[in-house]
């Protein structure tokens, strides 16, 4: 993987699915799509990862969303301005229907790292994240060494496919290291997820915090073999899952609470084990040196080989001291180019700098701090903070 700056370049790793994906791409480099975005909406499964490949290896914008049909279809579209759509009929949209054409025909379209290759529309405010190829196989990369993603992995993914760590995770990662994914549609409970694990003998899985919110974990289980469970659930969540999850082979030691965010295409940070101090509330606000007390944190880890944390103050642009609450700006290789049509809000969130520093910043409008090379994410009562 050294040196591959692309997901075209990645064809080789998966050949059934690359086999797939080229032909998708053949179909829509025919239909004169290459530069164009294009809806993808389609249900979690192996067509869908062929498709977005596909829409990869045609040069197309990929517009994953949820083929739900919902309202926020609706807004999607009208931000996106789509030039067709696969999967799901939308009206005014050009349907594309089937796509099959001969893999051998296949040529690679003229797209590099800088190349738009997908926008993302995560919960919340209506606005599309442009994500580059060299964000995606950035990313890619650096959440499958975190987590150990290689090969002879079995990966469960209970997330949507179409955002962020669902995207990154079940799907771009798996495809970069060749790891074995099931990807679970969206109607599946969270006792048929833990079932899943347990009969995929999977060692990684991703899920939803009500996922771990769940009040049991069915009987005859074995989850022993389960080394990475990605979450963003509370501290009180996850040891009342572990309790619950002991009975079947679950060990604590699994847990890998992490922080990810979209704008930087997935994952920011996170660490293998829970980690929890006490801190005094008050002194999460902004500005304050942090204290002992009764507010439960988790320790998310610290920045990684490629991506650097910095706990900032926004109105002075410096560096907080560690043990002091700021805003979490975020520097590397996966943050995104910036929202689609809207350069001034890209402007403010995706280009802060350090005083000093001529490195731009993902502003990412949380806060936090650095406790012992930790991130450590507050709720501040006292901001409203616009981006």
């Amino acid at each position: 993987m050294t040196g591959t700056t692309t997901f075209v370049d990645l064809v080789g790793l998966r050949a059934g699915v690359g086999a797939r994906a080229r032909a998708i791409a053949v179909a829509l480099m025919r239909r004169g799509l290459t530069g164009q975005r294009v809806l993808v909406l389609l249900p979690p499964g192996a067509e869908y990862v062929a498709t977005l490949l596909g829409c990869l290896h045609a040069g197309v914008v990929a517009v994953p969303a949820s083929p739900d049909g919902d309202r926020r279809l609706d807004e999607i579209v009208d931000d996106a301005q789509p030039a067709a759509a696969i999967g799901l009929p939308v009206t005014g949209v050009r349907n594309l229907g089937h796509l099959d054409g001969d893999p051998r025909d296949w040529r690679r379209p003229d797209v590099g790292p800088d190349s738009l290759a997908l926008i993302q529309y995560p919960p919340g405010p209506t606005r599309g994240v442009m994500l580059s190829h060299a964000n995606l196989v950035a990313a890619a990369a650096q959440l499958a060494r975190h987590v150990g993603m290689r090969r002879s992995t079995g990966v469960v993914s209970y997330l949507p496919p179409h955002s962020d760590l669902g995207l990154v995770g079940g799907v771009l990662a798996p495809l970069l290291t060749g790891a074995r994914v099931t990807l679970l549609p969206p109607d599946t409970t969270p006792d048929e997820w833990l079932r899943t694990v347990s009969l995929r003998k999977a060692t990684i899985s991703f899920a939803p915090d009500l996922a771990y919110a769940w009040q049991s974990v069915p009987a005859g289980l074995n989850l022993s073999h389960w080394d990475v469970a990605v979450t963003g659930a509370e501290p009180e969540t996850l040891e009342r899952f572990a309790n619950l999850g002991a009975r079947q082979g679950f060990h604590a030691r699994a847990f890998f609470p992490a922080y990810w965010t979209p704008e930087a295409t997935a994952l920011v940070t996170g660490r293998r084990g829970l980690a929890v101090g006490g801190f005094d509330a008050d002194s999460l606000e902004p500005g304050r040196v942090v204290k002992p007390g009764d507010t439960r944190l988790l320790d998310l880890g610290g920045s990684t080989r490629d991506t650097d944390i910095a706990i900032a103050d926004p109105l002075t642009a410096t560096r907080c001291p560690d043990g002091t609450t700021g805003e979490v700006w975020v520097a590397g290789p996966s943050v995104a180019v910036g929202y689609l049509g809207r350069p001034g809000a890209s402007e403010r969130t995706f280009c802060a700098r350090l005083r000093g520093s001529t490195d731009n910043y993902l502003r990412t409008g949380r806060f936090g701090f650095v406790r012992d090379g930790g991130l450590h994410l507050a709720e501040p009562r006292n901001v409203l903070l616009t981006r």
